[in-house]
């Protein structure tokens, strides 16, 4: 392919994640306050998507990607307490809900809309949580600035934005993620329907030593007193230890370790996560397009979630940085770890990016000159397609968070 200016290719020096004494990784499960209003906005996003392709064939202007999760107030017990106090659910941002087309002036019902995504995506996703009587919605979303409604109609760039994406994960980050999509499967709700969704995973590697600290909300309904509490903890982390255990690392892990068995202290739930009473989430604040939160990596600290699939490319880029380095450690041999960094300026095509820098560590014996050329093309074609994006976010083909 032809070369393009923006396009930029560096050796590191050091070594890679996976070779340093100490590794620390971090994994918010899909109940925790700040995952859980991260999925809100983005099904608030993809539903407006699917309304705004449906009525005019095309997705218009739309961010909703500024969340707020209020914990609301709870009484666990054994056997069943109760929430006392609501959950609240701000979401605020901006989305076209008046269009004129084919001489025809529409009135976007985006409330209802956005109400009828975040009822929705609560539901499946924290199953003992009533959406009715335990949380309570509220939409602050305005119509766009015209600048930026002009930029969406034009499908280029809406915002000056950095996406960063790396590959491969190391044996520490898939532990941690494998941990909690473990714990959050169906097949182990159905074996241990005490489990809620609040998972929150913390790994942190010493040379070949893995201690990992699993905090785990449990649902007091399904829980009738202390010993069956206890019994489940540990039932769930001998399955743990068997299931993620390795020949590479000397893997410890402690479940509820604030618990208190002597003082009756236990991290008993109503509903199976934080959000009822212990904890506040905001979009933007846990998970990176990995799924993880990975302090010893390059990243981007952009909110992915609610943000437009079409033209902003603080999502657009980090998800696709994100795959453009997986791609190149499947495609290409001699990597141990690859960083892919994109930057945007607004105005310009999503297709030229200011800069497109990949960082490389090599493996011994493999010529950066021998894989240069063949990185810069995977980068190039990556960007070429760069429209394919929108449908692997919609599809939910990404993490993102």
């Amino acid at each position: 392919m032809e070369a393009k200016p923006f396009i930029h290719t560096e050796v590191l020096s050091g070594k890679p994640v996976a070779k340093q004494e100490v590794e620390i990784v971090e994994r918010k499960g899909l109940g925790h306050p700040d995952t859980l209003i991260d999925g809100i906005c983005e099904s608030v996003s993809l539903a407006l998507c699917d309304y705004y392709e449906k009525r005019f064939g095309r997705i218009l202007h739309h961010n909703v990607d500024k969340g707020l999760l209020v914990g609301g107030e709870s009484r666990p017990k054994f056997g069943g307490g109760k929430v006392i106090k609501p959950i609240q659910i701000i979401v605020a941002g901006r989305a076209v809900s008046r269009y004129n087309f084919e001489g025809t002036k529409y009135e976007i019902p985006v409330e209802v809309i956005a109400k009828r995504a975040a009822k929705e995506y609560i539901k499946k996703t924290i199953r003992n949580l009533d959406v009715e009587e335990h949380v309570r919605l509220s939409f602050k979303i305005r119509n766009p600035s015209s600048d930026l409604t002009y930029l969406s109609e034009k499908g280029i760039a809406n915002d000056t934005s950095i996406g960063v994406g790396f590959a491969p994960l190391t044996e520490t980050e898939k532990v941690a993620l494998g941990i909690e999509n473990f714990l959050n499967a169906p097949e182990t709700k159905k074996a241990y329907p005490e489990i809620g969704e609040d998972i929150k995973v913390m790994a942190m590697r010493r040379r070949n030593d893995l201690d990992v600290t699993v905090a785990m909300a449990m649902v007091d309904k399904y829980i009738p007193d202390k010993d069956h509490y206890i019994s489940v903890v540990q039932e769930v982390k001998e399955k743990l230890l068997s299931r993620f255990s390795s020949a590479n690392l000397n893997l410890s892990i402690k479940i509820n370790s604030a618990d208190d068995y002597e003082n009756n202290s236990f991290y008993l739930t109503v509903t199976g996560t934080s959000a009822e009473s212990g904890d506040d989430g905001n979009t933007g604040r846990g998970n990176r397009v990995t799924g993880l939160i990975t302090p010893m990596r390059m990243y981007s600290m952009e909110a992915t979630a609610g943000k437009n699939p079409t033209i902003h490319t603080g999502k657009i880029y980090n998800a696709l940085a994100q795959l453009t380095a997986q791609k190149i450690v499947e495609k290409v041999s001699g990597i141990d770890e690859v960083y892919v960094r994109i930057l945007s300026r607004i105005g310009s095509p999503l297709t030229e990016p200011t800069i497109a820098s990949v960082a490389l560590r090599l493996q011994e014996n493999t010529s950066y000159n021998n894989v240069k050329g063949e990185i810069e093309n995977i980068v190039l074609e990556e960007l070429s397609n760069v429209r394919n994006i929108t449908t692997i976010i919609r599809e939910r083909r990404i993490p993102l968070f």
